[in-house]
């Protein structure tokens, strides 16, 4: 299979949830890697960091170079977290994707520009034209920030439904409702009907919990790069006690 196919396939089992570290940079992909996951997945907000930029403030070409620093440091499929595509028509998201590398990609449906989420049929449509330039040699995650735009309520689990199926409908593999309630997962997984991806927040459910929920594909955000670095400054903070300064 290409790298395509097995990290779609790796999406459907035999061994869900399907969890994906988030590298944000080489060494920490090939720290991943040498683990044994079998795919993973970068974080736009801990890349972003990684370079010293604030989240969503990367600029594109950096954060291409970013992933095809990752995917040159390990041989196992990756998944590249491209935020809104930057307002790259289809045609070049997808050749800058292949260009890196990556054989995935987030998109999410947040105007960037507004701050408000994008129209739904917009969205799809998007959507529609990326699959068709990338054929299968893409896995789409869709993200929905219904609930990161503050949605709350069965209006709320409504919307992302709704979302979710128009995007699974214009060719998404996964469909991405970030920070939905870890109760309904199943329920949008069984209406949209394409596996769904939860995020592991440090409150919330473990991986497995989240995949017990109906989740079958599992990432984490920018938390392990935050993790590494509180580490970082753990260590730092012992040196200068060492030093009596």
């Amino acid at each position: 299979m290409t790298p395509a196919e097995t990290l779609r396939a790796l999406h459907h089992g035999p061994d869900l949830p399907l969890v994906l570290p988030g590298p944000w940079d080489a060494g920490s992909a090939r720290v991943f890697a040498d683990a044994g996951f079998p795919a993973l997945a970068t974080p736009s907000a801990g890349v972003a960091a990684s370079l010293g930029y604030e989240d969503g403030k990367t600029p594109a070409e950096e954060m291409f170079a970013a992933v095809a620093r990752i995917v040159r440091a390990v041989d196992i499929p990756v998944s590249a977290d491209v935020e809104a595509g930057y307002g790259l028509s289809a045609k070049e998201l997808v050749g800058r994707l292949a260009d890196a590398g990556a054989v995935g990609c987030n998109l999410e449906d947040s105007d960037h520009a507004s701050g408000a989420l994008r129209d739904p049929r917009e969205q799809a449509d998007w959507l529609a034209r990326v699959r068709a330039e990338a054929g299968d040699g893409l896995v789409i995650n869709a993200r929905i920030d219904t609930f990161l735009r503050g949605a709350r309520g069965e209006g709320a689990v409504e919307d992302a439904i709704h979302r979710g199926r128009l995007y699974a409908e214009a060719g998404a593999d996964c469909v991405y409702p970030l920070l939905a309630p870890p109760p309904r997962l199943a329920d949008i997984a069984a209406a949209v009907g394409v596996p769904v991806n939860a995020v592991v927040t440090p409150d919330g459910p473990s991986p497995r919990e989240l995949g017990a929920l109906g989740a079958s594909r599992i990432t984490f955000g920018p938390g392990l790069q935050r993790r590494a670095t509180a580490a970082v400054a753990e260590m730092a903070a012992g040196l200068r006690k060492e030093l009596g300064r």
